[in-house]
């Protein structure tokens, strides 16, 4: 299942491409800019001020209620058949997140934009954690590699490392997300074991392909001089990584946590700014990487 297809992309990789978004992700990390991502099923997003009252919604689904002349409330835990929604509201109040799409349809998807590509561009698959989907994206990238399309994956590799090594021979770069190396920040913060990430990412860097860490700079969480230091040091005793990307936390992403009926925990921090990296970027440099702010 995906969620967005975006073209035209100039980040994530080089050249022009085309990024596809995976649903379903097996952290849960506290200042996650886009929630919808997380579930592995359809999510309903609800914007009250497109909300124009026309009630056809509420017809369609009984955990739909009208409130008077101020929107619809939605009980989420008896919501059964989500996708029954889509395109149901005229003004797009209501939406539905997530979209089950074969190989065969993501290709003519992606086939649409190969003029684009020429000798540098491609294909990103994104998330979510697009590796969590095991089987499509391994069917699909022996179809990109049939016709000669590069394919750079993000991902966070909390995942099984034998599903990071059957993609290992068709990805041209893998943009890892490297959140911290302390496990219990990890765990309280995510949900995830760190542990799983980083002997994924030695063996990942072991097996010699093209490695970029990213770093997601976050206030609380890892946005302090010895903690990035750690995280950098880490980095520096791996083989065959040359590259760190840091990504100030920003909240986007915010907004969307109302419209899903999810809170968000992570508070009223402050955006990350370039600047604020300076620091962070001069240790890296000087342990050798290049290094760069943002995807």
């Amino acid at each position: 299942m995906i969620f967005n297809i975006q073209r035209y992309s100039t980040h994530d990789g080089k050249g022009i491409r085309t990024l596809i978004f995976y649903k379903g992700c097996p952290l849960r990390c506290q200042w996650c800019s886009n929630p919808e991502s997380q579930s592995f099923n359809y999510s309903v997003i609800y914007d009250k001020k497109n909300c124009k009252n026309f009630g056809d919604c509420t017809k369609v689904n009984k955990a739909i209620i009208r409130i008077n002349n101020n929107g619809i409330q939605i009980n989420r835990e008896l919501l059964q058949n989500p996708e029954n929604l889509r395109n149901i509201c005229a003004s797009k109040a209501l939406t539905v997140s997530g979209e089950s799409k074969s190989v065969h349809e993501l290709l003519a998807e992606i086939e649409k934009d190969t003029l684009f590509y020429r000798n540098d561009g491609g294909v990103t698959l994104s998330g979510g954690e697009p590796l969590s989907q095991e089987e499509n994206i391994i069917e699909l990238l022996k179809e990109l590699e049939v016709r000669n399309i590069k394919v750079n994956i993000e991902t966070t590799l909390h995942v099984n490392w034998e599903k990071v090594e059957r993609s290992i021979g068709f990805i041209e770069t893998f943009l890892v997300d490297l959140k911290h190396t302390d496990k219990n920040k990890f765990k309280t913060f995510t949900h995830g074991e760190a542990e799983l990430v980083m002997k994924n990412l030695k063996k990942l860097t072991d097996s010699g392909s093209h490695v970029i860490v990213r770093i997601p700079v976050i206030p609380s969480f890892n946005h302090s001089e010895n903690e990035m230091k750690q995280i950098i040091d880490f980095v520096y005793s791996l083989k065959n990584v040359n590259e760190i990307h840091f990504l100030p936390y920003h909240t986007f992403g915010v907004e969307k946590y109302k419209m899903l009926g999810m809170d968000y925990i992570f508070g009223n921090q402050e955006q990350v700014e370039d600047l604020e990296i300076t620091k962070y970027i001069q240790y890296a440099q000087l342990k050798g990487f290049e290094t760069k702010i943002g995807g």
